[in-house]
């Protein structure tokens, strides 16, 4: 087996992708830095913040919806749901389409924390993007809906 040394040794250059690679870690180090720490300070984990505006304005919905759409694994899932039942946020009842499953749903005190919490975090990333201007924005958007969708490629085609 070839070293990565041997490889991209100090006569070859190495590949132009690490550089994306390098850069898009460490925008996403600092997203989650800077959108983190306003979560916490409004009083959630990122995890119940992701649940919380999941659910905001909805009827509510089961737990493989609710892990689709947050993409916080299963079982992260269901102990973040449990301590926010335990706190009054959101509640379960029986999915009347499927009575094996159940749909999970804020509560009165759920629906007031997400008419606070959404429309602040909003207005705090707001603060940061307004920093680019629209071509920018959707030019980023762009390219990382296309890098995306290549791994996702990627990991389709291995399966």
């Amino acid at each position: 087996m070839i070293s990565s040394k041997q490889k991209f040794g100090t006569d070859m250059q190495k590949p132009a992708f690490l550089s994306v690679i390098r850069e898009l870690a460490r925008t996403y180090q600092a997203f989650e830095q800077y959108s983190g720490s306003h979560v916490r300070a409004l009083g959630l984990t990122t995890c119940q913040f992701d649940i919380v505006v999941t659910l905001g304005n909805t009827p509510g919905m089961n737990f493989r919806e609710l892990g689709e759409k947050t993409l916080i694994t299963n079982g992260t899932l269901t102990g973040v749901v449990d301590r926010l039942e335990e706190k009054g946020i959101v509640r379960r009842a029986a999915d009347s389409r499927d009575g094996r499953s159940q749909v999970v749903s804020l509560t009165a005190a759920g629906e007031q924390l997400f008419s606070e919490v959404f429309p602040a975090h909003l207005e705090h990333m707001g603060k940061a993007f307004e920093r680019m201007s629209r071509e920018e924005t959707e030019t980023a958007r762009q390219t990382l809906e296309r890098l995306g969708s290549i791994f996702n490629l990627n990991e389709e085609g291995s399966r």
